[in-house]
């Protein structure tokens, strides 16, 4: 089977701006464009709330296929980004198509994500891997369809990659991982987007997240999650101030190396695993990818364009990475997946 790469990803003109790509990938106006088959995953779902340890919930939505009567190729969990949801586009439309491939698909909300702020009291930061991976195995026993692979997109795709470092060890019988635009390095991610990227990524993401963080006060309002002052800093400050006051790390760059996978860190890794990025990425530096330290389980694909999980074909605004996720997560059902 000849797999999709990301050198044949080759948009339309106007779509070979990495800026475009990533501004149109959440955006309103791509769905309202998409068509209707992009957003099927959502009919028949079933709301749920799994366990992520220790008393945490997380929420998330099964949906079971019908397209094939010998039953379900497996069982496919989404990822989310940062800020994002279960319901975010991207997720939507990747589950759509997995759906109508043949894959019973789950999409996992992370902690204070979609309309989960006031599930669990304390807050949201992105080293809450033992929680994903909880939950992860909780939906491995609740629906048994196999094989089972997650894919992740951004910060998701970041929880993925550390979700598949840690499964086997944990008894979760994951069999691949997929992640599209992973952040590597936090740190060097954070310092780009404060310093490299355009404004309008920055105001974009702070004006989410300071938006969840009021939603979290709403829900608990005995707790003091910020000060009023500390919304008014940058991304960088506003990082530091609640990591010194709601983590046990002693720095922001403690914080940021604690969720990294920069370097060797997927060395040991076992899992089949792919990462997709794009060259012109603006949000995640390419050269983070290029220093990667990897095994040969772990497959790394750099396409010229697509932006920050962008992969936008055209006028419908659908994306490459559909036909990408599809004809991997397949080829591992019929057992012809080559990585390596």
């Amino acid at each position: 089977m000849n797999l999709p790469r990301g050198r044949d990803f080759l948009p339309p003109w106007p779509l070979r701006s990495g800026h475009l790509q990533t501004m149109l990938s959440s955006s309103g106006v791509r769905r309202w464009l998409l068509p209707r088959a992009a957003q099927t995953v959502r009919d028949g779902a079933e709301a749920m709330v799994v366990d992520g340890g220790d008393g945490v919930r997380l929420t998330g939505a099964y949906t079971a296929q019908r397209s094939r009567r010998e039953g379900a190729r497996g069982l496919a969990v989404l990822f989310h980004g940062w800020e994002g949801s279960l319901d975010s586009t991207y997720v939507l439309q990747t589950g759509s198509r997995l759906l109508a491939e043949g894959w019973d698909v789950f999409r996992l909300n992370f902690r204070d994500h979609g309309d989960s702020h006031a599930l669990n009291e304390a807050l949201f930061h992105s080293c809450r891997i033992d929680e994903v991976v909880h939950a992860l195995g909780d939906i491995a026993q609740r629906w048994p369809a196999r094989p089972l692979v997650v894919a992740g997109f951004s910060l998701g795709g970041n929880f993925a990659l550390r979700a598949a470092l840690r499964a086997q060890a944990v008894g979760i019988p994951l069999a691949y991982a997929l992640a599209v635009c992973p952040i590597i390095d936090p740190g060097e991610g954070l310092f780009s987007l404060e310093e490299n990227a355009p404004w309008f990524y920055q105001a974009y993401f702070m004006h989410k997240w300071r938006r969840s963080l009021q939603l979290k006060q709403a829900a608990f309002p005995h707790q003091q999650y910020f000060e009023l002052a500390e919304l008014k800093q940058s991304l960088r400050g506003l990082t530091e101030a609640l990591v010194l006051r709601h983590t046990d790390f002693k720095s922001l760059q403690a914080y940021l190396d604690g969720y990294s996978v920069a370097g060797a860190a997927l060395a040991a890794m076992s899992i089949p695993a792919t990462i997709l990025t794009a060259r012109d990425d603006p949000v995640i530096p390419v050269n983070a990818f290029e220093q990667l330290q990897l095994p040969s389980c772990i497959e790394l694909d750099i396409a010229e364009y697509g932006g920050h999980c962008g992969f936008i074909r055209g006028r419908d605004m659908t994306s490459f990475t559909d036909d990408y996720i599809a004809a991997r997560f397949n080829a591992l059902a019929e057992g012809s997946l080559q990585i390596g």
